[in-house]
């Protein structure tokens, strides 16, 4: 490939790219001038991961970016809550989604307290107190989605014990292995592969011991 035919394959990569996100990021541009096909196959990875309708419906996708989004402080992600507004969402089921995250947030004080504490809070009490939090801060939201959103939460903040709370609580909620799956894909992307390794590990271990569905 000439230098001219890289040049214009990678700013017909740009444009498409642009017309079916609705922005373009610096690594975009990074990486279409320095390997258009690198680029190209992240974005058909990309497209697959958060683009195209899999087993979440879009609105319920949306739920879990902009929860994942909140928690991990993530400012460049605003487009996640311009695609939830297209695919339904409201203000108000927006703010629940974020207040998941500010939920989750306080899994680690309680968790740290019945075991630091224990003389005065017991483990009973403290995920009493944390899951009331919770189930508050979810507001209108399903239940079974609140809840894989709280397993991605806490998978990105690489909390074993939150992931497992919130995994027994989704399959009861009636969450499957597949939506599981799926929301979890997402950390991959937004956290990397080492992150990823240990939600997938987590949750199966997880499996093993609580005896809920596993991931394979």
């Amino acid at each position: 490939m000439t230098i001219s035919d890289k040049a214009q394959a990678s700013r017909k990569l740009l444009d498409e790219m642009l017309a079916k996100r609705g922005y373009l990021l610096p690594y975009h541009r990074l990486l279409a001038e320095a390997d258009p096909g690198l680029l190209a196959t992240y974005d058909e990875l990309y497209t697959r991961l958060t683009l195209n309708e899999r087993v979440l419906t879009m609105e319920e996708r949306e739920v879990v970016w902009i929860a994942l989004i909140a928690a991990t402080r993530e400012k460049y992600a605003s487009f996640h809550f311009e695609r939830g507004v297209k695919a339904g969402m409201t203000n108000e089921s927006i703010s629940d989604s974020v207040a998941i995250a500010s939920a989750c947030e306080g899994f680690d004080a309680m968790n740290f307290s019945h075991q630091a504490f224990d003389t005065w809070v017991s483990e009973e009490a403290a995920m009493k107190r944390y899951l009331a939090m919770f189930d508050a801060a979810r507001g209108n939201l399903p239940k079974a989605i609140a809840e894989v959103a709280a397993v991605v939460c806490h998978a990105s903040r690489r909390s074993a014990a939150g992931m497992r709370v919130h995994l027994v609580r989704a399959f009861e909620s009636g969450a499957t292995r597949e939506q599981m799956a799926e929301g979890l894909s997402y950390v991959l992307l937004h956290r990397g592969g080492p992150t990823m390794i240990d939600a997938a590990k987590n949750w199966e271990l997880a499996a093993a011991e609580l005896g809920i569905p596993g991931p394979y």
